[in-house]
Formats: structure tokens, sequence, C-alpha cells
């Protein structure tokens, strides 16, 4: 547990000299995921939409520009004070609201209180399997019925997988970041109290990275 925890404030601290040192470093324009999520969640008729590891926003503020409420959690303060000021240069302030929050712990939010929930390559960061497993139990409590998770995860297919510092539990380090390669059957697992909509595979990025992003609907 101690390792678990040393690690943990580890890539915190890693992340929010990231941001400090590369302000907006994935730029303005959204991630593909976000834009499909987008499309997923105004055909679910979502209105608010929780996004977990929203970072410097991106994501969190397209789906408020698309029309979208939006509470954008990180847990890099340094990211989550260059969002507020994008949402505030792109005239959406009053449609974002931000909380500083490690996915680690509860959600400060109130059982079935969002329609929608989206995360970029959040659950597979440096989070045990047990943590993964409490975390995706947090997103069903505060979804409400029917509905929508979106998720992207890198998977045991991915380039990086067992190159690095390993942490164990299929978690390995790769200059500097920490990542949780997902085989297939934790994906199924996670989905076992859900309808799993879809599992589609995509690449990104220059290596490329092989990620999985996965739709999965709150039962009613």
């Amino acid at each position: 547990m101690a390792d678990e925890k040393e690690l943990a404030e580890a890539q915190r601290a890693h992340w929010q000299d990231t941001y400090a040192a590369h302000p907006g470093m994935y730029g303005e324009q959204p991630s593909d995921p976000a834009v499909h999520a987008a499309q997923v969640f105004r055909a679910a008729g979502a209105h608010h939409v929780l996004e977990l590891g929203a970072g410097h926003g991106r994501d969190a503020l397209y789906f408020a520009r698309e029309g979208f409420t939006v509470q954008a959690g990180d847990f890099s303060a340094v990211g989550l004070d260059q969002l507020r000021a994008a949402a505030r240069a792109q005239d959406v302030a009053e449609r974002v609201t931000t909380v500083e929050h490690d996915v680690r712990d509860p959600f400060p939010l109130p059982d079935a209180s969002v329609d929608a929930v989206f995360a970029h390559m959040l659950l597979c960061m440096a989070l045990s399997t047990e943590e993964i497993r409490a975390l995706v139990g947090e997103v069903r409590r505060v979804l409400r019925p029917g509905g929508v998770f979106v998720y992207t995860v890198r998977h045991t297919g991915d380039a990086h997988y067992g190159e690095g510092t390993s942490h164990g539990d299929d978690i390995y380090e790769h200059g500097g970041f920490a990542v949780h390669f997902f085989p297939r059957d934790l994906v199924d697992s996670l989905a076992a109290d859900w309808t799993l909509d879809e599992v589609h595979a995509f690449e990104e990025g220059d290596l490329p990275r092989r990620l999985w992003r996965i739709t999965q609907t709150a039962s009613r």
C-alpha cells in the first residue's frame, strides 16, 4: 500500500510539473474520443457531463462549446488553473465547473446526479486493478439510470506494454509516466453490471499508442 501511495504522489507531482512546463500541452482541439462521446451523449439525451482526468481542459471545453454543462475533475491544480483560464477566454465559463480530485477517493457528487461520464486515458494511469474497480463503481453511482460512460485505455497490445519500470499489476512506467495496460478481460469485468455497447480499437500519437474506446450504459 505504501508503494501505491508513493507512486500516486510521484505521478501527481510529475503531472503538475509537466503542465507547468508545457501549458496547454495537448492543444485546443478536442480528442477524437471526445468528439465521438459528444455524439453518443447527445443521442442519449445527456445534458450534464462529468469528465475525469480533464487536465488543462481541451475535451471539457469542447463539451461546453457543444452546449453541455461540464464538471471537470483532475488531481492537478495547475492543469485546472489552465482550464479555467481557457474557459473564460472561450466564453464558456458559465457552463464549466472544476474540482481538484483524486479518483482514488469517492466523488464529491450525489447519487444519479450526472447524465454522462467521460475519461480519456484516465483509467489506465497508475491505478491498481482494485482502484479501477472502485472508480467504475463510483461512476455507476453518480450516473443516472440509462446514463453513458465513455472511456479510453491503453491496452496490452501497446508497444510500451512490458517496457520500462514495472510496478506490478500490468503497470509500467516509461518516460516518467506510469500506465496500467488493460487486458480485454478487465474491460469485460468492469462492464459486468452495465450494458457494454462498444469496444473500439484505435491508435493515437506518434508511437502510436494503441487504445480501446469503451462505451457502456448504466442499466435502468
